[in-house]
């Protein structure tokens, strides 16, 4: 754990002394955010290309930390920037200082974030729970998707999973975005268990992405107050499902803490009904991790976009700063601890404006595999606002760099794929909203959220709220909404969310934009901003509660399934084939071996058919005229019979007698499968 937490530490050092190329006028602590996300990213990706050669060993890994830290040492070579960073870091500490002796003083955004830290340590903290009974989750929208990610580390530790096949469908390239169990996968090998290398890099990178949105607000709006609401309006997403607390409270005769201590799992997305728009920490950020990472990334893309745009393309900035009233600028502020001159003396090999773009040009060249629908999302939006704002040198910069860096990996990722494209698109109406209207399913998805938008859009008063230039750049992200509206994009339609969620980010500043002002109002407006706020923000608050304050825990891995998979490991070779039934919390999947066929589920949801592979198991396992020669032909080289291949399988135990008994543990059974 603590060489994992000083790995981290170091990726984002390095990360945050590079933002001295090009985020001139950011805070150390936004700074800070950025290099978190991008430190882990390129560490991610990087030894990842060097294990494909030398395996993820602790060498390939102390060589990806050095590559990590090559722009950063170059940084640190000019003794101006050196100079700045140290005066960063003595203000920042300064602050922290002067806040610890003087409490008093907490700000309202100091209050916001110690708050924002506890509820993140719990929630994140309840992903992954290990009990001597197994191992369990406290979300269960994670019961489905964590032995899968699990799968993930494991096959990259334990298993030489180099070049990546599908843990879960042996003999297919893995075609799945897998850098962020990748980077868990590091820190297993740094000597974290598995829940710790999901937790160090989900606090790293959560805490990061509430930072990294409350500074894109600061300078898209700048409003403090809007800022601060921006990530409350993003992390508690929602509708009107907050209604239903109020059966929930009758049953309880209204006691407050017993309708509390007993909330449902989820007030925003409720099996068999059409509450579909899930709250993003309770269904997206925790289950499905790589678009937490994939969204802290693009938002970092999206902040030097605007920034890019909204500054004069001097290449000096330094004598600038010096003749220019910090009040008149007409860079948006960060409105936080202001860096200290931060390209003192400094004149760019590019404008500054380039300079940003070709920072986010790498930033967005990271997430192909990190998050799929994030890079095309940020493509998609950036070909949409360089159409719209005709910076074509700028703009072009960004594609060419994001492209040499992206490329590779695409061409990767889909040569010799197995994946069945068709499987993805085609038309369909409304996103999931099955019988329900449009109109309503989205109004009881989202509540008041798209009332305040549009409210927002068109509210005016000497001038109009959402000013020109912010329109332009917002207009694009409506497509987010739009496109998967009318065609489905993945084949299981409710993936759509993956892109409809980054209009609610793109929309989520304007909307605070419009409750700030309204806060402004004085008198009765600002009852009314409150209720607003609480009435957009309290279905997905009450699923954030759901998991901080209940015990309940859902058990994913028996006791004796974890001691089997350990047998497992002991017993069989690393790139073993392994056939058992297809479920999707198999203790093959703590162990990193191959599988023949893995969950259904996730198979059909990554465009791959499972049909043959299905039919075939059970042939093997009910002991059929074929089941040898499949055992052949597949190349079988261990078998499993178990709790869960005897619930879910017809077991000819038979025919299990004629193989090779390796082990067992408790129910379940391994063996060997004889080959001539």
């Amino acid at each position: 754990m603590i060489i994992s937490l000083a790995l981290a530490l170091l990726c984002t050092a390095g990360g945050t002394i590079a933002t001295y190329l090009y985020d001139e006028g950011a805070s150390f602590s936004y700074r800070v955010c950025s290099g978190a996300c991008v430190g882990l990213a390129a560490l991610g990706l990087i030894c990842f290309v060097i294990a494909s050669f030398l395996g993820l060993s602790p060498l390939t890994i102390a060589i990806s930390l050095v590559v990590v830290w090559i722009v950063p040492f170059v940084v640190l070579q000019k003794q101006y920037l050196r100079k700045t960073i140290r005066q960063d870091l003595q203000k920042t500490s300064q602050g922290i200082r002067q806040t610890l002796l003087h409490p008093t003083r907490i700000t309202g955004t100091a209050v916001f974030y110690v708050l924002v830290v506890i509820v993140l340590w719990r929630v994140f903290g309840r992903a992954v729970i290990e009990e001597p009974e197994g191992l369990f989750t406290g979300v269960l929208n994670n019961f489905g998707d964590l032995p899968f990610h699990i799968s993930v580390i494991t096959s990259f530790v334990y298993g030489e999973n180099f070049p990546p096949e599908d843990p879960t469908y042996a003999g297919v390239k893995f075609t799945y975005p897998f850098l962020t169990d990748f980077i868990s996968a590091i820190f297993v090998r740094c000597g974290a268990n598995l829940r710790e290398s999901m937790f160090v890099g989900n606090m790293f990178v959560a805490v990061s992405f509430v930072g990294l949105v409350h500074r894109w607000a600061l300078v898209l709006l700048r409003d403090r107050l809007a800022a601060l609401l921006t990530p409350l309006i993003v992390l508690l997403s929602g509708g009107l499902g907050w209604t239903l607390l109020w059966s929930q409270a009758e049953k309880h005769q209204w006691a407050l803490f017993a309708t509390l201590r007993d909330l449902p799992p989820s007030f925003t997305v409720i099996p068999e009904t059409t509450w579909r728009w899930g709250n993003a920490i309770s269904t997206l950020l925790i289950p499905q991790r790589g678009i937490l990472l994939g969204l802290a990334l693009a938002v970092i893309v999206f902040t030097q976009w605007w920034l890019s745009e909204v500054e004069p393309p001097k290449h000096t900035v330094v004598k600038q700063r010096k003749k220019q009233n910090p009040k008149r600028s007409k860079v948006a502020p960060d409105e936080s601890t202001r860096s200290v001159a931060s390209t003192a003396s400094f004149s760019f090999p590019f404008t500054l404006p380039i300079m940003r773009m070709i920072a986010a040009g790498v930033v967005a060249g990271l997430l192909p595999l990190v998050h799929a629908h994030s890079f095309v999302v940020v493509m998609v939006m950036g070909a949409c606002i360089a159409l719209l704002r005709r910076r074509w040198r700028e703009w072009f910069v960004f594609f060419v760099v994001a492209s040499v860096v992206a490329l590779p990996q695409m061409l990767w990722s889909t040569i010799g794929s197995a994946v069945d494209a068709s499987t993805f698109f085609e038309w369909h109406l409304g996103w999931d909203r099955r019988e329900d209207s449009v109109l309503w399913f989205w109004f009881k998805n989202t509540g008041f959220f798209i009332p305040l938008l549009i409210a927002a859009l068109l509210w005016r008063g000497n001038e109009y709220l959402v000013k020109k230039r912010l329109l332009l750049f917002y207009l694009p992200f409506t497509l987010c909404f739009i496109i998967p509206n009318v065609m489905k994009m993945a084949p299981w339609v409710w993936d759509n969310i993956k892109v409809i969620y980054y209009w609610w980010l793109a929309s989520a500043p304007l909307v605070a934009l419009l409750l700030a002002r309204l806060w402004r109002q004085g008198k009765w407006w600002r009852p009314l901003a409150v209720l607003l706020l609480i009435v957009v923000t309290l279905s997905g608050a009450l699923d954030v509660a759901a998991i901080a304050l209940r015990s309940t825990q859902y058990q994913v891995f028996d006791r004796n399934g974890l001691l089997f998979a350990e047998l497992i490991k002991e017993n069989t070779e690393p790139r073993a084939l392994v056939i058992h039934a297809p479920v999707h919390n198999h203790p093959i999947f703590l162990t990193g071996r191959r599988s023949l066929l893995g969950y259904p589920g996730h198979i059909w949801t990554h465009g791959l058919d499972f049909a043959q592979r299905e039919s075939e198991i059970k042939q093997i396992y009910a002991g059929s005229a074929d089941a040898a020669k499949l055992l052949r032909d597949y190349q079988i080289d261990y078998l499993i019979v178990g709790p869960l291949e005897r619930n879910n399988l017809s077991v000819n135990d038979r025919f299990m007698s004629k193989l090779q008994k390796v082990g067992e543990v408790g129910a379940y059974q391994l063996y060997k499968v004889k080959t001539p």
